[in-house]
């Protein structure tokens, strides 16, 4: 059952990107159907009015089970921030956790800061209120590998971020870190 929601949340959060103008209208002088561009004399069919939109309704959030992926990313955007603090590294392994050694290296160093304070909200400013009524996430178990995706609106921009974790001694531990959205990795970051 927990799976089956959350391929529905997944289908409902693209469906909506897809309804949020990805797709968009056609232009007004766009061709027709036929190729032909639209004949400035004819009679312009008459109106008729849009249909009335229900917005979409999620169904409620699944509850998060104890040692479960969702469990481990969960404190994340209950804290913003916390994907830095060093007593967090138990939740990571590499390549993620060597990323973040580096740069906890490198801001004792005195030499500066190699990562964004709010990785888990796509570095984006936010509404920690918008952000936690909007957050959706979805997990997805293969084997001893998962990825438990995110999604939220800031400001009227969609963020979707994907957690990779791994299973290791039978905890679940993160891996990486992606922005969809933001087209970023955290293994990819240069803490030197």
């Amino acid at each position: 059952m927990a799976r089956l929601m959350a391929l529905v949340i997944v289908c409902v959060l693209t469906c909506a990107a897809a309804a949020q103008g990805l797709l968009g209208s056609p232009p007004p002088n766009a061709p027709s159907a036929g190729g032909q561009p639209p004949d400035s004399t004819a009679t312009p069919p008459a109106a008729t009015p849009a249909p009335q939109e229900k917005p979409v309704e999620l169904p409620p959030a699944a509850p998060v089970l104890p040692g479960s992926p969702t469990a481990v990313v969960k404190p994340f955007y209950e804290h913003p921030g916390l994907e830095l603090d060093p007593a967090q590294r138990k939740n990571f392994i590499d390549p993620a956790k060597t990323v973040l050694d580096k740069s906890d290296a490198l801001r004792a160093s005195g030499e500066g800061e190699c990562l964004d304070p709010n990785m888990a909200l796509d570095n984006a400013d936010y509404d920690k209120l918008a952000v936690d009524r909007s957050l959706r996430s979805v997990e997805a178990v293969n084997d001893d590998e998962a990825k438990v995706v995110v999604a939220f609106v800031v400001e009227g921009h969609q963020h979707r971020l994907e957690w990779k974790l791994k299973k290791v001694a039978g905890d679940w531990k993160i891996s990486d870190l992606l922005s969809v959205t933001g087209e970023w990795a955290l293994s990819q970051y240069q803490c030197e």
